[in-house]
C-alpha cells in the first residue's frame, strides 16, 4: 500500500443500496484514508442499481468536495486490478433468493431466517463458490489487497476463505457489534465512543463478554436494563422479544440480537409465520424498502446518504468497514470486533477457524485478543454452530448431498434429519439455478 496516487477500492456489489454508508464513510475520512479510486461493480442482473447508486456516490463526492473518482463496471477483473482493499456485499440470487430461504422453512415448522438455520445454510451455499472465485482473481489482480468481506453469512464466509483459498488478508465484518456498542450507549445516555464491549464467538453468535463505560465494568447495569422489552438492544431486522431476567442474569454475558433465534426458537418462529402472511417476510419487506430507496436515490438533488437507508438494517456499516480500512493502512492498534482466525484465542474452538472476536488492528491484519474457554454456559451452542459453519463451508466447495443434509441437520434450529432432508430437497430445487455444484 504504496500507491503514491492514493488507494484503489473494489466493492463487488456496488449496485447495493448499502453503498451510500461506505462512500459516506470514505469521505469522512478522507484526510487519513487517502482513496484516489473507488470501483463499483456489480453483474448485469444488477446493471440498473449501479448506475443509480453510481451517481448518487458521484454526487457525494463532489458536493464534498473530494478528488475520489467513481467508476463503474460490470467487469470484475477490472475493478479488482491493482487494488490496495476489496470489499464485498453482494447477494447471490438477488432479494428473491432470500424471500425462499425464509419462506420455505417455515413450511415444516422451522425457522426461516437470512443467516440462520436453512436459509444461512442456503446463503452460503450460493455465496461461497462466488467467493472463492473472487479471491482467485484476486490472486491474479491484486494479490496484495486485503479482501473485507461484509457478505453474508459473513462467519461462514470467512471461514471458507481461510480454508479453501489462498487469501490470508481477509477480514470478515458485520454491524451487529457495533450495533450493540451504539445500542448500550444510548441505554445508558453516553457518547458511544465510551463504551467498549469484549466480543468473542461467532458471526450472529457473538457475546459481550463484559461492557465498560470509561473503562469500568458495567456488564451487570446492562444485563438488567436489556431485560425490559423497550430497553432491548436490537437491529432494524429483528423484532426485541425482551428477556427472562433471571435467565440473562444467569447466562451473565451480553448476547447479541441474532441470540433470540436459538433461546426463544418457538416464539420467533411464531412471529415470522405471522409475518409471512401478514406483511411478508423480511426480504419481502426489505424489497419494498429498496424499491423506496432507489427512488430516492435518483433524484439528481439528493447527494448525501438518506436517512431512510438506516431501516434497511445497515446502520453503522461505514462506520465499520471505513473504520477497518483505516486502522490496516494507518497501523492505527485500536480494538474492533472483526471475524478472523482464531489461533488460540478461543481455547474452547478450533485454531484454524474463523471466529468474531474484538482484535487489535494493525498493518498486518487483526490480532485476537486471547480470551481463554467461552463461559460454560455458551460454550456449547457456540462449538455447535461452528461445526455447521465447517460442515456447510465442505457442502457449498464439493456440491455433496450428503454433507449438505448433514449441515443442515446439526443446526439447533432444525435437528431433524428426516425434517432436514424435506427442506434440503426442496430447497435445493428451489434454487437450482444458483447451486450448479449440486447438480453436476
Amino acid at each position: 500500500m504504496t500507491n503514491k496516487k492514493g488507494l484503489k477500492v473494489a466493492t463487488i456489489g456496488g449496485g447495493s443500496s448499502y453503498t451510500p454508508e461506505l462512500i459516506e464513510g470514505f469521505i469522512k475520512r478522507y484526510d487519513e484514508l487517502p482513496i484516489s479510486e473507488i470501483w463499483l461493480a456489480d453483474v448485469p442482473e444488477g446493471k440498473r442499481k449501479l448506475e443509480i447508486v453510481g451517481s448518487l456516490a458521484k454526487r457525494m463526492v463532489e458536493k464534498a468536495n473530494v478528488p475520489i473518482s467513481i467508476h463503474l463496471t460490470l467487469n470484475r477483473k477490472e475493478a479488482l486490478e491493482s487494488a490496495d482493499f476489496v470489499t464485498t456485499q453482494f447477494r447471490v440470487g438477488l432479494l428473491e433468493a432470500r424471500a425462499k430461504d425464509e419462506r420455505i422453512p417455515l413450511k415444516y415448522g422451522v425457522l426461516g431466517q437470512e443467516t440462520n438455520g436453512p436459509g444461512g445454510l442456503f446463503k452460503g451455499l450460493r455465496t461461497i463458490p462466488v467467493i472463492l472465485e473472487i479471491c482467485r482473481e484476486m490472486e491474479s489482480h491484486c494479490p496484495d489487497a486485503w479482501l473485507i468481506n461484509f457478505t453474508n453469512p459473513a462467519g461462514m464466509v470467512t471461514e471458507a476463505v481461510l480454508r479453501y483459498s489462498n487469501i490470508r488478508k481477509v477480514v470478515g465484518l458485520c454491524n451487529v457489534p457495533i450495533g450493540m456498542e451504539m445500542g448500550v450507549a444510548k441505554l445508558l445516555n453516553v457518547d458511544h465512543h465510551r463504551v467498549r464491549i469484549d466480543f468473542a464467538g461467532l458471526n450472529h453468535m457473538v457475546y459481550g463478554l463484559d461492557v465498560y463505560l470509561d473503562g469500568i465494568s458495567v456488564k451487570q447495569k446492562v444485563i438488567d436494563l436489556i431485560t425490559d422489552p423497550e430497553q432491548s438492544v436490537t437491529m432494524q431486522n429483528i423484532v426485541a422479544l425482551g428477556w427472562e431476567p433471571e435467565f440473562l442474569k444467569a447466562l451473565n454475558v451480553f448476547p447479541c440480537p441474532y441470540h433470540q433465534y436459538y433461546y426463544k426458537t418457538r416464539e420467533m418462529v411464531e412471529k415470522e409465520m405471522k409475518s409471512a402472511e401478514t406483511t411478508g417476510t423480511r426480504a419481502e419487506v426489505v424489497k419494498k424498502l429498496e424499491d423506496e430507496l432507489f427512488e430516492l436515490y435518483q433524484d439528481e438533488e439528493l447527494s448525501i446518504k438518506p436517512p431512510q437507508l438506516e431501516k434497511r438494517g445497515g446502520a453503522y456499516y461505514s462506520d465499520a468497514a471505513v473504520r477497518l480500512i483505516h486502522s490496516i493502512y494507518t497501523d492505527r492498534r485500536d480494538i474492533q470486533p472483526v471475524n478472523t482466525m482464531n489461533n488460540g484465542a478461543i481455547a474452547s474452538l478450533p485454531h484454524d477457524s474463523a471466529i468474531e472476536i474484538s482484535s487489535v488492528i494493525t498493518k498486518d491484519g487483526p490480532k485476537p485478543l486471547a480470551i481463554g474457554d467461552l463461559p460454560v454456559a455458551v460454550r456449547g451452542l457456540v462449538q455447535q454452530i461452528k461445526s455447521f459453519e465447517r460442515v456447510a463451508a465442505e457442502a457449498a466447495v464439493t456440491g455433496d448431498y450428503s454433507t449438505a443434509l448433514l449441515a443442515m441437520t446439526i443446526n439447533p434450529l432444525v435437528a431433524s434429519d428426516a425434517t432436514g432432508k424435506k427442506i434440503l430437497d426442496e430447497m435445493l430445487e428451489a434454487h437450482k439455478e444458483h447451486l450448479p455444484q449440486f447438480f453436476k
